[in-house]
């Protein structure tokens, strides 16, 4: 299986988009295709080799639209340098601004005119129904030659690519919203042009001689308008991006020998030696050799207070070094460094479709067959009904402008992108604040949830227990002893506890001793031999109750491991975790949402309850092995509740992957980008809050827009088909139909940038 990613060219609204998904679905060797208006992408899943680009383009140009492989984006292309996407997305945005440009032309030349035509037109309305209003200074036959004249050049010439949606109706009965205004305009101006030019088809129908040439303008001028100031705001929903982009250097300076050499940065490989000058950005992952310095980590993880670094220390490509020099060894380059992965993850999140927009996707399916039927009705039922009670001539100017007015006030485009527009804000934003989301449904997921079960070691407490009691208990074996014993068998596990019985070691200066047979049991503790005699280390249980020692250290909070030597228990070893500064207030601003707290760990109880009170959490499930975390959050789940699971990404992997939601807790290079859905920068467990409130806001955004996309396609058909027209004796003008099509593409896309400015 094989996923590509193209920029879809020609796509102009919701119908577009749809057309193109449902041929592209049907192609056999595609699994499956989503294109996104908003993003201008498709993103295709092949499983065969017969479905080239060529094949695709063939088969979509039918239709007006074409395929440009975004090779940048490219899953195929993991292993491209980073500078390789940088320079896609410079040029992507090179072309975007050469199409606004050109957009930008046609509206300076249309847009006066329609205006001038517009004030026009509203004396020509405002004379013929107000006696006090004075008629036009231009005389009725003048003005309807030189509107013609405009009429015809604005029709062929700048509506054009509405005449290529008529064309490409009739060929392949696929209709979109080009071909919806396409066939409004090219009415109106038909009419216009007949009853103009043949005044003896006027005479015998018995019409009067108005005509709707300005009419056409106005609307392909306005529409214009609305099309440019929509894929200009949508240009600014995708800045997250540029900005993470821009985050990525040009070049490194790497030691050859002797030498210190500047290179592109697709030249850097793993194992080079880089130096990095003050001021400088830090072009790949790596680890200092040499030196120390003062790092801003900001633009990436969203901590405001610059990084001390020294020998040892990651660092990540991308941000900025303050102050002094450093030689570091380049671990990650090209697309596996930190900011590349963090750019993946958004750029697929952003194409991502959230379940809610389902929804719109279906209606935008029908939309314009079901418009284009609904107008041939209006146009119909003016003639056979309307002339029953007015004048034939009125019945037919009516059935005109209520087909024209439906046809273009009748805009899916609102529609198409009411959730994606919001859906990039919102990720966008996400991830301006180190709070990566994996795709909209996480983000749609997590608006719901309702508790947040944390677990304890590394999410609410600082991950790094410190040794605090040595009780041996045969007074012949010292503490060092005790001590040394228990660091040569726990320095093989990787455990937080074992690392810092260890570290214990290491700092007194104790040697460790050879160990054999070293076995890790999972959720209990370890075991090896040393000097011939079996030794194992492990959570106390009920049977060690008896031990006095033990209740004592543990109601202090402390987590106590107990050694024994060939079965006897020879002593305790004591250790303390610590609560994160931010961890209490994290706590107190989920439960103002409302949200239940919950904290899961396979610690003792009294431990774990001992740290819940500093928190602040109420209720605690503890003694949990790991492999049962999952089936405590199914049990939360079965009870009703949303729930979303924040861990560490690594040990939670199970009950992340359980719960409705997962948020992995990452530090610097050991990011968990693929652990849950949502990833947490610095691995502050403040934005957990931070998420939610996010994820509120855009689902809020999203139902704001699809209440008034589907309001202005409510009201405003039934208004441009003339339905006040019985009982007010108000018929809506088809250039109002237009102002209304453009307001409701901007306001959707505008609404959406308001996520701009939420505060977290």
């Amino acid at each position: 299986m094989t996923t590509k990613t193209y920029t879809v060219k020609g796509m102009h609204c919701a119908s577009c988009a749809a057309i193109i998904s449902k041929k592209l679905s049907k192609v056999d060797g595609i699994e499956k295709a989503e294109v996104n208006l908003a993003t201008e992408k498709a993103k295709l899943e092949i499983n065969s080799e017969a479905v080239t680009d060529e094949s695709l383009n063939e088969l979509l140009g039918q239709y007006g639209y074409g395929l440009v492989a975004d090779q940048a984006a490219d899953a195929t292309m993991a292993a491209a340098p980073a500078v390789d996407r940088k320079a896609a997305a410079e040029k992507a945005k090179q072309e975007k601004e050469q199409e606004l440009l050109e957009q930008l032309s046609n509206v300076q030349f249309a847009l006066p005119v329609a205006l001038m035509l517009f004030v026009l037109m509203m004396w020509d309305i405002a004379a013929r129904t107000l006696p006090w209003v004075p008629n036009m200074p231009i005389p009725m036959g003048m003005f309807n030659i030189i509107s013609m004249a405009l009429a015809t050049y604005f029709v062929f010439r700048i509506g054009a690519p509405f005449l290529h949606g008529i064309v490409m109706f009739v060929r392949s009965g696929a209709a979109s919203m080009d071909t919806l205004i396409g066939i409004g305009t090219l009415t109106a101006y038909i009419y216009s042009t007949v009853i103009t030019l043949v005044p003896e088809a006027r005479a015998l129908l018995r019409i009067p001689d108005y005509t709707y040439f300005d009419t056409t303008i106005v609307v392909i001028g306005f529409v214009l308008l609305g099309k440019y100031l929509e894929a200009r705001s949508k240009m600014k929903t995708g800045e997250a991006i540029e900005k993470l982009v821009g985050l990525q250097a040009k070049s490194a300076i790497v030691k050859r020998g002797a030498m210190e050499v500047e290179v592109p940065l697709e030249q850097v490989r793993k194992g080079d030696l880089v130096v990095v000058k003050p001021g400088a950005k830090i072009p790949v992952d790596g680890t200092i050799s040499e030196g120390s310095s003062s790092i801003d980590e900001s633009m990436v993880t969203g901590e405001p207070v610059p990084a001390d670094k020294s020998a040892g220390d990651p660092v990540i490509g991308g941000t900025i070094n303050r102050q002094g020099s450093f030689i570091f060894t380049a671990s990650r380059v090209g697309e596996e460094t930190v900011l590349a992965r963090i750019i993946t993850m958004v750029e697929e999140a952003q194409g991502s479709k959230a379940p809610i927009q389902n929804i719109a996707d279906r209606i935008a399916a029908i939309f314009v067959p079901a418009v284009l039927v609904l107008a041939a009705f209006t146009f119909v039922a003016w003639l056979v009904v309307g002339s029953a009670f007015i004048d034939f001539s009125t019945a037919l100017s009516f059935g005109i402008m209520g087909m024209v007015g439906i046809l273009v006030i009748a805009c899916p485009c609102a529609l198409g992108l009411a959730t994606p527009t919001a859906i990039i804000v919102g990720i966008g934003k996400g991830a301006e604040n180190g709070i990566l989301i994996r795709n909209a449904q996480s983000l749609e997921t997590l608006s719901t949830v309702d508790t947040v079960v944390f677990d304890k070691t590394g999410t609410i407490t600082a991950g790094a227990p410190s040794l605090t009691d040595i009780v041996p208990f045969d007074p012949a074996v010292t503490q060092e002893r005790l001590l040394q014993l228990a660091a040569s068998i726990e320095h093989r596990s990787e455990h937080p506890l074992a690392q810092a019985i260890t570290s214990a070691a290491r700092d007194r200066g104790l040697a460790l001793l050879e160990s054999t047979d070293f076995e890790a049991l999972e959720g209990v503790g370890v075991k090896g031999t040393i000097e011939g005699k079996a030794l194992r280390l492990r959570k106390p249980g009920s049977l060690d109750s008896s031990i006095g020692q033990i209740a004592h250290l543990q109601q202090q909070g402390k987590t106590v491991v107990l050694l024994e030597s060939e079965g006897e228990a020879a002593g305790l070893i004591a250790l303390s975790d610590t609560i994160k500064d931010e961890a209490r207030e994290a706590v107190r601003t989920l439960r103002a949402k409302g949200i239940k707290v919950i904290m899961l760990t396979g610690d003792n109880r009294l431990a774990a309850e001992y740290m819940s009170r500093q928190a602040g959490i109420d209720e605690v499930i503890a003694e949990v092995l790991p492999q049962d975390k999952a089936e405590r959050i199914r049990k939360l789940q079965q009870e009703g509740r949303k729930v979303a699971m924040a861990g560490d990404g690594i040990n939670d992997a199970p009950a992340l992957a359980r719960a409705d939601v997962g948020i992995a807790m990452a530090t610097g290079t050991d990011i968990a980008i693929e652990s849950a859905g949502v990833t947490l920068l610095r691995g502050d467990v403040r934005k957990v809050a931070q998420s939610i409130t996010l994820a509120r806001a855009t689902m809020r955004v999203i139902r704001q827009n699809l209440f008034w996309a589907f309001i202005y396609n409510l009201v405003g058909i039934p208004l441009a088909a003339g339905a006040l027209y019985p009982f007010f004796g108000i018929f809506l003008n088809p250039v109002f139909s237009g102002i209304a099509m453009a307001g409701s593409s901007v306001s959707v896309v505008t609404n959406s940038l308001r996520l701009k400015t939420k505060k977290l």
